[in-house]
């Protein structure tokens, strides 16, 4: 993971200034909307009659999705602690019951309210995934057990914070694969996010899947995450010429004495182009100088400077080169440029070259590395694209398409009851891939002796667990002739506990960082016919032998037989 930075990218050191070890017992406890009526109506009115009939019945739900995302062959699981501090803050509120015996038909019952007011998720029961898992179609990612009508009142609730986390997850994953893994990748949407929650929402699950930093200066407080930032085009525009500038001097590291900069600037400007750097004083603009050697007045250890204000290699590049000479006179180093437009792959290449000349001219070694940061709208796509043409970007600053996943807006995720009392429960549907997968259900992971995991499977409840080093029968869940016998060299149990009796079950949270952590080497041990962009090789989702008659037998018995006349 890159450097922490501060607010103006300064060095903290190692130290980061917000603890990044936020669990359930951060002070930033709860999204305030996150509470028991963000849910649908119908979710209150199936209680209601729940409660109405009696209904207490004991209920297995699955929470699962039924395709990946982004035309590709995996997922990441996120949420699972936003869920977890809404079941642990569950609590009718007085003004929640009184908005509801307003809103509901005058015959409910006054019980019925009291029932609500009074209602704890104390005999629920959730196991699911650990976060930043890598996760697979029908595979359950929590499965939540308790009293029916409590149940059902979290399953909307539970979606909400399991679908855009997931997918914005994933997104992010996909956006570290496309760009490589030592490039550096800031998140920079929240003025294109779909509204504040989305923005903060999407810095985490950002950060989560692989991004560096993000730009948003809220999302750093709450959630540890390193923060940067330069300047906008309005800040070089805002200058006219060099009579705006009010301050010019800054301390010489090691002398201590006042060094005018602009002076300085302005005497490099004229030596770069006296070395033929194929610019000239009359194309590089005053404006944008001034601006420039304002922003390193204001902070010479950080200077970098968007250069696309008017013209990026006529004037951008020679005003920031001069400045940043200028600021290495002083005993300062600049950072590097930010591109926002054009040609990204072509001018990347132009401005290292210009770098590498402008080191080997005036002698000056770490000018050849100076950061090149390239913005512009960039996609998943244009990532690859800029891979194949080659470029010299280090840096990709990420919004629109990354925080509102344009390629696909939403995850699917659903919340289906498998099972009441111990009888399964099951959906059919013409579409044979959305019928569901009845009864509650244990899921593996198996892995071959290279640490890759080979399949999914899932069993019954009351099955034993595959064993290390036996055969093991694994079925196609639809196709008859689809089977193999695997013998595992390590099995995972994907569903831990993570809420039993009312209380959090804490070894199985982690802080963001090892979430963090999670998903990255979760991804490296993922085949690469997996992860590829175009045609990913499928990852197989596979049942016990038990599991799959038990399934098929239930649908046969759910299905009436026609009558042909």
């Amino acid at each position: 993971m890159s450097e922490k930075l501060d607010i103006n990218e300064n060095e903290t050191n190692g130290i980061n200034l917000y603890e990044n070890h936020s669990r359930l017992t951060s002070k930033y406890e709860q999204n305030n909307a996150v509470q028991p009526l963000l849910t649908d109506l119908y979710q209150i009115s199936m209680a209601y009659a729940y409660w109405k009939n009696q209904k207490n019945d004991n209920a297995v739900f699955d929470l699962f999705f039924r395709k990946n995302p982004f035309q590709g062959e995996y997922t990441v699981f996120a949420g699972l602690e936003d869920c977890l501090k809404y079941v642990q803050n569950f609590k009718f509120s007085s003004s929640d019951i009184d908005y509801l015996r307003s809103a509901m038909p005058d015959y409910v019952e006054e019980e019925f309210f009291v029932y609500l007011e009074n209602m704890n998720l104390n005999e629920i029961k959730i196991h699911a995934l650990k976060e930043g898992s890598l996760v697979f179609p029908r595979i359950p990612i929590m499965r939540i057990e308790g009293p029916l009508p409590i149940v059902q009142l979290l399953e909307t609730t539970l979606l909400v914070l399991v679908n855009y986390a997931s997918l914005v997850t994933t997104n992010a994953s996909r956006f570290r694969l496309a760009a490589g893994e030592f490039k550096n990748l800031l998140e920079f949407g929240l003025r294109r996010a779909q509204g504040p929650d989305g923005g903060l929402s999407a810095s985490k699950y950002c950060y989560i899947g692989g991004f560096d930093g993000t730009s948003n200066v809220l999302a750093g407080k709450l959630y540890g995450i390193p923060i940067r930032g330069t300047h906008a085009h309005s800040f070089v525009s805002s200058y006219n010429d060099l009579s705006d500038l009010h301050t010019k001097t800054l301390k010489n590291v090691d002398s201590g004495e006042e060094v005018d900069l602009a002076e300085l600037a302005i005497n490099y400007l004229r030596q770069l182009e006296s070395f033929e750097f194929n610019f000239s004083l009359n194309e590089a603009n005053r404006g944008e100088l001034a601006a420039f050697i304002g922003y390193a007045v204001a902070f010479p250890s950080n200077f970098l400077a968007l250069v696309d204000t008017y013209n990026v290699l006529k004037s951008g590049v020679p005003n920031f080169c001069a400045v940043a000479l200028a600021l290495h006179k002083a005993g300062y180093k600049a950072k590097g440029i930010r591109l926002d437009s054009g040609d990204l792959a072509y001018l990347s290449n132009k401005v290292r070259d210009f770098f590498k000349k402008v080191g080997k001219v005036f002698q000056v070694d770490f000018f050849d590395k100076l950061t090149i940061v390239a913005s512009n709208d960039i996609n998943e796509d244009i990532l690859h694209s800029l891979n194949m043409q080659g470029h010299s970007i280090d840096s990709f600053g990420i919004g629109t398409h990354l925080v509102t996943c344009q390629k696909q807006p939403a995850l699917g995720c659903v919340f289906k009851l498998v099972e009441v009392n111990g009888r399964p429960c099951v959906k059919l549907s013409e579409d044979v891939q959305k019928a569901t997968f009845p009864g509650k259900k244990n899921a593996y992971r198996l892995y071959d002796k290279e640490g890759i995991p080979l399949v999914d499977l899932l069993t019954r409840a009351d099955e034993d667990e595959p064993k290390v080093g036996e055969a093991f029968l694994c079925r196609h869940p639809f196709i008859e002739t689809k089977r193999a016998f695997l013998s595992p060299t390590k099995v995972e149990n994907l569903l831990v506990p993570v809420w039993v009796d009312g209380k959090l079950i804490q070894e199985n949270m982690d802080t963001i960082d090892r979430v963090r952590e999670r998903v990255r080497k979760q991804l490296n041990r993922l085949r690469n016919d997996h992860k590829r962009m175009l045609n990913p090789t499928p990852y197989k989702i596979t049942v016990s032998r038990n599991l799959y008659d038990f399934i098929h037998n239930l649908w046969l018995d759910y299905t009436p037989i026609a009558n042909i006349i």
